[in-house]
């Protein structure tokens, strides 16, 4: 992803936005904070493509990451509009694509068998060959992260996850430069979701992604992958072991991977 700021859609929100906590009451009469799930749907030029579960907090952000993780734009300049509505029981995101971003929407859905969809972007894959395609090779092969600096990342990641102090059941997508010093962060109750709002608000900010290095709160999978390779991302950095699926394909996109091992991290890739 470019350092150049593109154009960015036009934004407009609609209703009351619901809280990304609420308290519950327990019976010695104390108060929990849980974290609220809500139903997002995202709506492309009148056409259903997706529902998801998230935190119902940085939706613009969630809308620009997920059009790209998806591969539907390549650019934040391709979409033209975004309009949050939010409605009695979830959220309604209607998304203008520019003219010649439809086709490629459009090539996209016939690959799934579901109008709609919740939870990772995994189902309603149409076969096993459309998960095991080719990701977009990352270039250049990034270098070895020093030691200190995902140490560093490590240690103040706590410090961008307000959300999960409150409640301790949602993820961080945190994204930092080469010294180790987070620069952005995003919480919810998906790992892919925080990832894909780090993603859109790294584009709205013209973010170099060739400079620095992602960090998962949460274990990595083959989405966080894929998701990565999409937006250029070639450094990542997980809390909890990959899966086995997940070191090939990062191997495939040439994405460097580490996980955390004890007080340290090692590399997989």
């Amino acid at each position: 992803m470019s350092s150049r700021r593109s154009e960015m859609p036009l934004i407009t929100e609609r209703g009351a936005p619901d809280p990304s906590s609420v308290d519950i009451s327990l019976a010695d009469g104390k108060t929990w904070a849980v974290a609220e799930e809500t139903p997002v749907a995202l709506i492309y030029d009148r056409r259903n493509y997706a529902v998801m579960l998230a935190t119902p907090s940085d939706i613009a952000d969630f809308a620009i990451g997920f059009s790209l993780s998806e591969g539907i734009v390549t650019a934040p300049d391709q979409i033209e509009s975004i309009e949050i509505l939010h409605k009695d029981v979830g959220i309604d995101l209607h998304i203008g694509l520019a003219t010649d971003r439809l086709e490629r929407l459009e090539i996209i859905q016939r690959r799934r068998n579901l109008p709609g969809r919740a939870g990772c972007g995994l189902c309603g894959l149409e076969n096993a060959e459309t998960l095991t395609a080719p990701l977009p090779p990352v270039a250049p092969r990034p270098a070895d992260l020093a030691e200190d600096a995902l140490a560093k990342a490590l240690a103040t990641l706590t410090n961008w996850q307000p959300l999960n102090t409150e409640t301790r059941s949602v993820h961080a997508a945190a994204w930092c430069n080469a010294k180790g010093d987070i620069l952005a962060a995003r919480e919810d109750v998906g790992r892919h979701n925080a990832l894909d709002k780090l993603i859109g608000a790294n584009a709205r900010n013209g973010v170099d992604h060739t400079a620095g290095f992602l960090v998962m709160s949460s274990r990595c999978s083959y989405e966080l992958i894929e998701k990565a390779a999409r937006a250029g991302i070639p450094t990542l950095a997980s809390l909890s072991a990959p899966t086995a699926f997940a070191i090939r394909k990062a191997a495939e996109a040439n994405i460097r991977l580490y996980a955390r091992s004890g007080p340290g991290f090692v590399a997989l890739g």
